[in-house]
């Protein structure tokens, strides 16, 4: 059984046509798991308050209830749930899951090819990573959910879709070495330093590696832009979401006081971002409403 391709099978997108990464990030966390305790059940009183946390954090713009994919995950062959009633899920209710004391595992055949094989764990998670979410996310993903992807070494293994090398340079030469939004402009020893090439419409969801789909970023407003704390409008105007708080003066310099300027546009005669690209990340990242 390819196991990869299993995980690939999991829908992506809801009905409504909205980024849905509710049962990769269980099967993250569920990985985590297995790494640390085996496949130990996993009780949903236990797990509710992080997998919250990372629905909050990694989930679609609105909010989803951490029920959703403890009950739906069990329709893919990877997960089952039990109950102190018997096997079987109770469905997606928290109160149900609560009260029927609901407990997850991975399915039996995956955890024993996880133990029999390798490197499996770390090519799923790579899977699951490159798949749903930007690359800037990654490292915190792991922290959230447990995952050691250095304690497998076939984890170093480039993916299969290599995105393109030039595509950093393109976009750093395009905005002249400065952050699309601040300005920021850092060198050391003849090379730009704290600058990223990020993707508009995310590399994950079909995003392509060209001029039209990326921006020069310093790292904290990539991350912040990868977050849905920034974004941008049809005018390539800077939108700072209402629910982002920031006390600080430093808070207010780095991104209270972006609402509503021109970001920084290429330079002449180079393709600046198409509006495909901001309506898709305003739709499936930017957290709602923007600041007026």
């Amino acid at each position: 059984m390819d196991w990869i391709e299993r995980v690939a099978e999991i829908r992506r997108w809801t009905r409504g046509g909205e980024r849905a990464p509710h049962k990769p990030l269980l099967l993250l966390y569920a990985l985590g798991h297995f790494q640390r305790h085996g496949n130990r059940p996993i009780t949903f009183s236990s797990a509710e308050a992080e997998l919250k946390k990372l629905l909050k954090e990694y989930g679609p713009p609105r909010d989803t209830s951490p029920g959703y994919p403890f009950h739906h995950l069990t329709n893919d062959g990877l997960w089952l749930v039990d109950t102190r009633h018997g096997p079987g899920s109770p469905g997606p209710e928290l109160g149900r899951l609560r009260d029927s004391q609901a407990a997850g595992r991975l399915h039996p055949d995956l955890a024993r090819a996880l133990s029999e094989e390798p490197g499996l764990l770390g090519r799923i998670a790579r899977h699951l990573l490159d798949a749903n979410f930007a690359p800037s996310l990654h490292p915190d993903l792991c922290l959230l959910t447990g995952l050691d992807l250095e304690a497998s070494e076939e984890l170093r293994t480039p993916p299969v879709l290599r995105r393109d090398p030039g595509f950093r340079d393109r976009v750093l030469m395009a905005y002249e070495y400065c952050c699309a939004f601040c300005s920021y402009d850092g060198w050391l020893d003849g090379a730009a330093v704290g600058l990223d090439a990020a993707h508009v419409r995310w590399w994950a969801f079909d995003g392509p590696d060209d001029l039209t789909n990326g921006l020069c970023l310093c790292a904290i407003h990539h991350k912040l832009f990868d977050k849905g704390v920034l974004g941008l409008t049809i005018d390539r105007t800077i939108a700072v979401s209402a629910r982002f708080v920031g006390r600080s003066q430093a808070s207010h310099d780095l991104v209270l006081s972006l609402s509503g300027h021109p970001a920084r546009t290429p330079q002449p005669g180079l393709d600046a971002v198409e509006p495909d690209h901001i309506s898709w990340h305003s739709r499936q990242v930017f957290r709602t409403p923007a600041r007026g």
